[in-house]
């Protein structure tokens, strides 16, 4: 008995190796997803090593790469919405109350866009959340809109790339790629409001 049971696992052991071999799984996405915490590798430092910390910020946004072609004023024009990335929009959620352009920012789930232009960005936060590229993009949901310079790097930034850094008043959510960096000012709030969804 003991071996016909063996002999019935080996079986379907076998057969589920060959429908797994059948299967075709999707190609590798070119612009793969990743995130940024802050603090940063939050996950690590405060989960792990057990160092104390409170989770503020976390962007989820995909990669692209720039192979040789020149970014902003060309692959993505000046004056228009930019995702921000990849595919899906990005989106940023905050565990706390925020201030971004002198506007407070509820704690919650939002996209961000920006529009690129060659001195500075207009960077945006919009209520709408699991969008696809900016096409169902509605200004009439945003909660802010501010102004930030551009600064030029020497040395371009193979994939795009989103990461928080400390600042005296919260934190900097640096955005690069290319030849082009901007640094959106996230100030901590204590105050309370509710979540505008």
């Amino acid at each position: 008995m003991k071996q016909v049971f063996i002999a019935a696992l080996i079986t379907l052991f076998g057969c589920s190796v060959v429908s797994a071999q059948d299967k075709k799984l999707p190609p590798l996405d070119s612009s793969p997803m990743d995130m940024a915490y802050y603090p940063v590798m939050y996950p690590y430092v405060v989960k792990v090593k057990g160092e104390p910390g409170a989770l503020v910020a976390r962007v989820i946004y995909s990669r692209p790469q720039k192979k040789g072609r020149k970014i902003f004023g060309d692959l993505e024009p000046y004056g228009e919405l930019y995702r921000l990335g990849a595919n899906e929009a990005t989106e940023v959620e905050f565990y706390r109350n925020v201030t971004i352009g002198g506007k407070l920012v509820p704690k919650g789930r939002y996209t961000m866009y920006a529009i690129p232009n060659e001195s500075k960005w207009t960077i945006i936060i919009n209520r709408d959340t699991d969008i696809w590229g900016a096409f169902k993009y509605s200004e009439a949901k945003d909660i802010v809109r501010t102004d930030i310079p551009v600064t030029k790097m020497d040395i371009p930034v193979e994939p795009f790339t989103m990461v928080f850094e400390k600042a005296d008043y919260g934190a900097n959510l640096i955005i690069a790629w290319d030849v082009v960096s901007v640094s959106l000012p996230v100030k901590f709030s204590n105050t309370t409001a509710p979540v505008k969804k």
